[in-house]
């Protein structure tokens, strides 16, 4: 207890430069939590560093909240820098247009998203109390902000730190009541609640009440997620066989109109091969998978690779794949712009369903204020002049002689609560991605890791299609069914889980998230105005 009052002493009482580096060294090691290293321990050492880095803001003006704000920003960038990194990847692709801007993305990204970091800390400051019940205010302030981070600006909730508590997996079946919300508050009570033993008596007489708390939270949530699991053994869909092919593309490749024979020969012979001594290539398969804008070129104005495609498809057996897609136009006019979409293709190469991607990835598929970007020579990463076009409403897709599917491109699966149509429950969700963009890094790892609590969420089984890593069949309470690793080519074929019925967190969304944060809002509030008085 001595160390730890020594160390707290230390944070407390720094100022300048020593307390922003500080809240940044604090920040980056955050990022541990995250996949794919799920240290999440690392979080009860790092968060009470927040917690006494707002406590020592009390000595600056206006009541701390500037000094509090400052250090919320170097705390967030710190942790952003380093879980979000490998966006700089994405800038090398074309690193002859693009590299110059490298730097601009991998720091001022984070120094974007720190800004609600900052405002999480400066709101925390306003309803400081001086004992154990500012770890409340702690948590629900911060989790205002992860939420408005997550909203703001068509939003970027990833790595939300809701998220150090999905592994194991048993406590990310809390999820399943409380959604990414709720385990974000969770978390970052549970997580800071160390900070209150340093606290004297006059602020509490049980300084390790906080932390006895916060371990039988922990426990009833594994013990929970320990019976959901055992009471929800995986059950498979009869008589539906997935193939997701994976062809680990460089991005090079898959941008470039004259690879269009080799991207097709590397997709066709890839979807057919055999996997085993019992297995005979695609005629195993019912759904056949393909990940997202698959192809350098449009593919419903491609005849020869739709016949190419309709020649690999056996009697009954669907295929569904991204591919961008032209809009709607009179032939002859020149195409402009085009959607990301997912198509549904049965064996004669008939198109039976198309969906659009509703949720844009800024600076990827589309720039902000996109006219005046590009009249000042700036170009998103895609090169598609205008942007993509968003599709108009989230969807399902009927696949013949299989549950009704929920087609998600890509980051489309970060979302939590604005994935599945409330009117139109799904079977299951596919996910069609392409994070060949993020190379060989954590990247991909945390976006399988969002991908599997919108599973939990939701009690749907999600099925991942990745050009490069990582595809994976999920089940509706988050088990790995199977998964290719990052970086391979293959194929995976797995059988179809069933969906569960809607979950908690499904109907009520997340109502019991905002009750906990506002009655400890209230709490903190009143705790606040009776110490003033």
């Amino acid at each position: 207890m001595t160390v730890l009052r020594a160390l707290a002493s230390h944070v407390l009482l720094a100022w300048g430069w020593k307390r922003a580096l500080i809240a940044l060294v604090a920040g980056a090691l955050s990022a541990l939590a995250m996949a794919p290293f799920n240290a999440w321990p690392v979080l009860f050492a790092t968060i009470p560093v927040a917690v006494w880095l707002i406590d020592g803001a009390g000595a600056g003006r206006f009541g701390g909240v500037p000094a509090a704000a400052l250090a919320g920003w170097w705390f967030g960038f710190g942790y952003f820098v380093a879980g979000l990194y490998w966006i700089g990847f994405a800038f090398l692709v074309d690193a002859d247009t693009f590299a110059w801007l490298l730097p601009f993305a991998v720091m001022g990204l984070p120094a974007g998203l720190a800004v609600f970091t900052a405002f999480g800390f400066a709101l925390a400051r306003l309803i400081w109390t001086a004992d154990p019940w500012r770890i409340l205010g702690f948590a629900s302030a911060l989790t205002i902000s992860e939420w408005l981070r997550g909203h703001v600006l068509t939003g970027f909730p990833w790595n939300a730190f809701g998220y150090a508590l999905t592994e194991p997996l048993a406590l990310a079946q809390t999820a399943s009541l409380v959604g990414l919300w709720g385990l974000t508050f969770i978390a970052l009570a549970v997580f800071a609640s160390p900070a209150a033993l340093i606290d004297g008596r006059a602020a509490t007489r049980r300084p390790w009440l906080p932390v006895a708390l916060s371990l039988v939270v922990l426990a009833a949530m594994g013990g929970y997620g320990a019976l959901r699991l055992a009471a929800t053994p995986t059950r498979f869909v009869d008589q539906v066989k997935l193939r997701l092919m994976q062809p680990n593309l460089q991005q090079d490749v898959k941008f470039n109109y004259a690879a269009k024979q080799m991207v097709m020969d590397r997709y066709l012979s890839l979807s057919d091969r055999a996997t085993g001594p019992h297995t005979s290539g695609v005629r195993d398969a019912t759904i056949l998978i393909w990940p997202e804008s698959a192809f350098p070129f449009f593919l419903s104005r491609e005849a020869d690779a739709m016949a190419r495609i309709a020649d690999l498809l056996p009697q009954g057996t669907i295929l569904i794949t991204g591919a961008v897609r032209p809009p709607d136009q009179p032939a002859g006019m020149p195409i402009t712009r085009a959607y990301n979409s997912i198509y549904a293709i049965d064996h004669d190469g008939t198109i039976l369903s198309v969906y659009d991607k509703l949720h844009l990835v800024p600076f990827g598929e589309y720039l902000p204020l996109q006219a005046m970007m590009e009249r000042l020579g700036f170009v998103q990463l895609t090169k598609v002049r205008g942007g993509f076009i968003p599709g108009d409403r989230r969807r399902t897709m009927a696949i013949p002689n299989a549950p009704r599917m929920l087609p998600l491109i890509c980051y489309e699966a970060i979302f939590p609560g604005d994935v599945v149509p409330r009117d139109d429950r799904p079977g299951w969700i596919v996910n069609v991605t392409n994070d060949g963009w993020f190379g060989i890094s954590t990247g991909p790892y945390q976006h399988l890791q969002q991908a599997r609590l919108r599973a939990v969420e939701e009690g749907l089984p999600v099925v991942r299609a990745a050009n490069t890593g990582i595809s994976a069949v999920i089940d509706p309470v988050g088990r790995i069914v199977a998964r290719l690793s990052l970086g391979v080519e293959g194929v995976l074929d797995s059988a179809l889980p069933v969906a569960l019925p809607p979950t908690l967190y499904s109907r009520i969304q997340d109502t019991a998230a905002w009750i906990a944060v506002a009655l400890s809002v209230i709490v903190v509030v009143r705790r606040r105005m009776k110490q003033k008085v």
